[in-house]
């Protein structure tokens, strides 16, 4: 099993949702992130105003695949949530060491 981290421009999140839906990964947990890459947060103009943010908005996406599914998994996230500008995001990928469902108590691929 693999965990997939994305993270994304905001505005994207459809568009992945859809492509990961499409490639057959059935759950997904997001959360609004802030953080800065390489271009250290943004220049904004608010009100006349031109001021700078250390933190820009992003999506943070985690999801847990069968192993076999994981690259397909990046490949629909890369692709969706490409814009060719700075700032598209990363795709983060670790391996999962046990999962459980705590419903019914079923474990590893079952559990997904």
């Amino acid at each position: 099993m693999k965990l997939v981290i994305a993270i994304i421009k905001p505005f994207k999140l459809d568009e992945v949702r859809e492509a990961l839906t499409a490639v057959g990964v059935a759950g997904m947990t997001v959360s609004e992130v802030k953080g800065f890459g390489r271009q250290k947060g943004q220049t904004e103009i608010y009100r006349g105003a031109e001021y700078s943010t250390n933190m820009v908005p992003k999506i943070k996406i985690e999801v847990v695949c069968a192993a076999d599914v994981a690259d397909r998994a990046v490949e629909a996230i890369q692709a969706s949530a490409n814009t060719g500008a700075i700032g598209d995001g990363k795709i983060f990928v670790l391996d999962v060491g046990q999962a459980v469902r705590i419903r019914t108590g079923e474990t590893d691929e079952t559990a997904l």
